[in-house]
């Protein structure tokens, strides 16, 4: 079978697969952020220190990381077809992609804004900033690059994890690898679908990459100046000289 013959379903399970990543990525940083400030502030010496809390939200995200996704996946589907009125299709499995995401960002998260300056933090206390000050002005801005490198991870991951759903009805690239490449034999198939997976992890990788360098050239993560501009306030300047 040439190119030419295979190109409309090749084009079709791509943007499947875009599809599910697409919004499973969006749902997995919406839900694993939030958790990875939490953990970060109510951590020991946090700002909101808590360690009832913190033990808890990480025993959650501990227990999402270490199931298989395979076994979460079978698991979720009665609940990804009360949520989207669908037992197959790209639809009904980005509810197990996004809920399998979640705790996985949330500890890239945490790594990331873990990574700020300390003393950015303090600077921001000093001059009167409240928590949720200190998160949106200060640890979110300067952790922005990492975090940028932590979602490219998870969209690279999710990839992966698409393709084992279309094995079980989820649809995309997997699916056609698994029903053309590998029920029929077809090995055209497969390297098509394995080419195309190849280009996709590539160019998110690369892109990623292009932003995370150009948020990090501009960003001056570890000078008090840097934490000053965050408030909107200038070094006072120097005293002219007197002769």
């Amino acid at each position: 079978m040439n190119w030419t013959e295979m190109r409309p379903e090749l084009v079709n399970a791509t943007l499947d697969t875009l599809y599910m990543v697409g919004w499973s990525t969006f749902y997995a940083v919406l839900g694993g952020l939030p958790l990875g400030i939490l953990l970060i502030l109510t951590d020991r010496g946090g700002l909101l220190q808590n360690t009832v809390v913190n033990k808890a939200v990480g025993a959650i995200v501990n227990i999402g990381r270490s199931l298989p996704f395979f076994i979460l996946m079978i698991v979720l589907i009665p609940f990804s077809a009360w949520v989207t009125n669908q037992v197959s299709g790209p639809t009904a499995f980005v509810v197990p992609l996004a809920i399998g995401a979640v705790p996985f960002f949330a500890r890239l998260a945490e790594t990331a804004i873990r990574e700020v300056d300390h003393g950015l933090v303090e600077a921001a206390q000093a001059m009167g900033g409240g928590t949720w000050t200190t998160v949106f002005k200060v640890l979110l801005p300067q952790s922005l690059p990492s975090l940028i490198a932590g979602i490219t991870t998870t969209v690279i991951t999710l990839i992966g994890y698409s393709a084992m759903a279309g094995a079980v009805g989820g649809g995309g690239l997997g699916s056609l690898a698994y029903t053309r490449g590998y029920l029929r034999f077809e090995s055209s198939w497969m390297i098509a679908n394995i080419a195309l997976l190849v280009v996709l992890v590539t160019l998110v990788q690369l892109a990623g990459d292009l932003v995370v360098r150009r948020l990090a050239h501009r960003s001056g993560r570890s000078t008090a100046a840097a934490g000053l501009r965050l408030f909107g306030t200038r070094p006072s300047p120097a005293p002219a000289k007197t002769s």
